[in-house]
């Protein structure tokens, strides 16, 4: 199979899925574009109306983390084929819908998230689990994320040589935050134009990038890291215009053009994937199923994509008609990411062996070789670049998920409506506190080794989007709209993540029989295990409950 096959069956079906399935959706669920949305009649803090393009651009790129580069790659080790199946799949039926419907349904009930939407519907216990669920798997995300940065940015080897690629990436990522605040209070005073807000925005980003490869910054992964927790914090208590949402857009170009390089690479030189279509059902010692439905995350359906869609794009939606391409778009955008991170990694392949290296190291030399060859761009140019590209693709995740770690702790401790805030909850609602101690935890989790936690990680995210789905499905129902287009996705979900949870806490047991336990690597996964399948079941119990009532005439 070559390269270019690959990519035009995946476009193909990502239009049909978009122009086609989304649309139908869309008319079938209604979409009212005459109605203010909650970040018009909200304007303030978190809520902050913006062009379709500049909340596309905060979706894609909150989105768009680590999961489509690694995901694929790993599950590379499989074949090319099942990995492929499932993100198509994946991507239109489960992924979109569930980022969409996130986002619909969240901007349908005034912004609120979709923790807020299940007390609605399902009732406040409901609510409290899956705060609780969402909250704590923020904080993995945030340790995960923040380490593959500081990483990132290192600007010295082992031995103490200077990485020049790393350190340009670290600059031009300081740059950007302050460029973003500048390019915010642009957007905010002068109201430019669409097309002059993309015009100053390209400028902006080009002066941004060459200015930090002409000025590195080089400090190690310790240094690094307490910088990056600072932004976090400012990222999250600072109004969404003027940093996130127009850091979001600018890293847009960034991204997107990352995107298309490898598709121009892919539809060029049409590289042949040196690998089989198959190469079984069990590699390594792991089952197709269910490790690659849990691999291939971000690629595919991801439940951290749903908790971007009500937690922040739906406060930023101007009009309802902008939903499909947010929501359903975004996620299209992402899938083919994925899909070129499997062609370039499985082109290196030699009989059938991937190759040395990890995700993010195959991806950019892949990436920024086609850079350089298509248009001429210096290799250590295409380096930095691709650097800054891969670094930005996480920490445009992670203050998202910071935000939404402090939105999930406030709303935890809010209330009842009509009830006065106790002292605790006060304290607890407070954003600054929240932010503090949502950070202080995922920073603890950090030093402590999050790679103690990370193998439940792709676990967590996607059973967050079996409980979301659920929860979905509950909206539509109790709103008189249909929702059975939610049934087989959140089902097959829900048995993936089981299955992968059962299979990790008998792993954790065959440690202890054989002698090999740790209590800080192996009991810290059981509890974390043996956590989320309570909290799961309990608030799948709930749901399913509200789902068997018989529709109210």
């Amino acid at each position: 199979m070559n390269g270019l096959t690959v990519m035009l069956i995946t476009l193909v079906a990502l239009a049909c899925g978009y122009f086609g399935y989304a649309r139908w959706l869309e008319k079938t669920w209604g979409v009212d574009p005459n109605k203010p949305t909650p970040a018009v009649e909200n304007q303030g803090g978190d809520y902050a109306p913006a062009s379709k393009w500049t909340v596309f651009a905060h979706q894609f790129t909150s989105i768009t983390g680590a999961g489509p580069v690694t995901g694929p790659i790993i599950a590379a080790m499989f074949g090319w084929l099942p990995a492929l199946l499932w993100m198509l799949v994946g991507g239109v039926f489960f992924g979109a819908v569930q980022d969409f419907t996130a986002l619909y349904a969240s901007v349908k009930s005034g912004g609120r998230s979709i923790g807020m939407i299940i007390e609605d519907y399902v009732g406040r216990t409901g609510r409290q689990l899956f705060l609780l669920f969402c909250w704590l798997f923020t904080l993995l995300v945030i340790a995960a994320f923040c380490d593959m940065v500081a990483n990132t940015f290192n600007g010295f080897t082992k031995e103490g040589a200077e990485i020049m690629p790393n350190a340009a990436a670290a600059s031009i990522s300081m740059i950007y935050m302050v460029g973003a605040v500048v390019f915010g209070l642009f957007l905010k005073y002068v109201k430019p134009s669409a097309g002059l807000q993309f015009v100053v925005g390209v400028v902006l980003m080009l002066a941004m990038l060459a200015l930090g490869i002409a000025f590195p910054m080089y400090a190690d992964a310790v240094t690094w890291r307490y910088v990056v927790f600072a932004y976090l914090f400012a990222a999250s208590v600072m109004p969404m215009w003027a940093l996130k949402q127009p850091r979001d857009y600018l890293s847009m170009f960034l991204l997107i053009g990352m995107i298309v390089c490898g598709v121009l690479g892919v539809f060029v030189k049409n590289p042949t994937l040196n690998m089989p279509a198959v190469t079984g059902f069990t590699v390594n010692n792991m089952d197709l199923f269910p490790i690659l439905f849990v691999t291939i995350a971000c690629g595919a359906v991801s439940g951290f994509h749903s908790l971007v869609s009500s937690g922040t794009s739906s406060k930023m939606v101007s009009n309802e008609k902008d939903m499909r391409l947010v929501g359903y778009g975004s996620m299209c955008v992402e899938v083919i990411l994925g899909v070129v991170a499997l062609v370039v990694v499985c082109a290196g392949a030699t009989d059938g062996v991937l190759p040395k290296g990890t995700p993010f190291q195959l991806f950019s030399g892949s990436v920024a070789g086609f850079l350089t060859e298509l248009f001429g761009v210096p290799a250590d140019i295409s380096a930095c670049i691709l650097t800054m590209c891969v670094s930005a693709l996480a920490l445009t995740s992670v203050d998202a998920v910071a935000r939404i770690g402090r939105m999930s702790l406030q709303e935890l401790f809010m209330p009842r409506p009509g009830e006065e805030k106790t002292a605790v909850q006060k304290l607890f609602t407070n954003t600054v506190f929240s932010t503090v101690l949502t950070l202080l935890l995922g920073y603890a989790i950090c030093m402590a080794g999050y790679m103690s936690v990370w193998p439940l990680f792709g676990s967590a995210n996607q059973l967050l989007s079996a409980l979301v789905l659920t929860g979905l499905a509950v909206f539509l129902k109790a709103t008189g709209r249909k929702g059975w287009m939610l049934y087989a996705p959140m089902t097959i979900m829900f048995c993936v993540t089981m299955t992968a949870l059962v299979e990790a806490i008998i792993g954790i047991f065959g440690t202890i029989a054989n002698g090999t336990f740790v209590f800080m690597v192996g009991g810290l996964q059981l509890i974390i295990a043996v956590a989320l399948i309570i909290l799961a079941l309990l608030v799948v119990y709930h749901c399913v409950l509200k789902l068997r009532e018989p529709a109210k005439a």
